[in-house]
């Protein structure tokens, strides 16, 4: 169960982190991005795919992973689940994936009526990047530990 979801993850990180490599490779990231079609592309995968690993990781491979591990209760809430992956140094700090769920919704909802805030948005997306691949990689470390 917990490699089909690593699978689908590691799908959509992959695709984040292309599209990521291209946007970093550009001088400037200012509103002038959305004039131009083939950046604006490159922009909407990005944040299509930081959405899906978000929403992925959150919304599965964190339960599965606890339940693999043994420590999942289906009486959980996303603050019990982000405590105990704090707790197994899993996550650095419980509050900052809930940070990580605001910026999701604000790529979502802001997009594309206020380029300014998209951007900004974007850029903080850019940032915090490392810190889910590095979540994603203590999941696989732990997990192949356990096993």
């Amino acid at each position: 169960m917990i490699n089909d979801i690593l699978e689908k993850v590691n799908l959509h990180r992959k695709r984040a982190k292309s599209a990521l490599t291209e946007i970093t490779a550009w001088s400037y990231l200012g509103c002038d991005v959305f004039e131009d079609f083939e950046k604006i592309k490159t922009i909407d995968t990005f944040i299509y795919r930081f959405i899906k690993l978000q929403d992925m990781m959150g919304e599965k491979l964190f339960k599965v992973f606890l339940d693999e591990i043994g420590e999942y209760k289906d009486s959980m809430s996303l603050v019990d689940i982000l405590d105990k992956l704090e707790k197994f140094e899993i996550i650095e700090d419980a509050l900052k994936w809930m940070e990580y769920r605001k910026l999701r919704n604000k790529l979502t909802h802001e997009y594309p009526n206020n380029e300014q805030d998209i951007l900004e948005g974007i850029q903080l997306a850019i940032q915090v990047f490392d810190d889910i691949e590095r979540i994603l990689e203590n999941i696989v470390t732990y997990n192949t530990k356990v096993r």
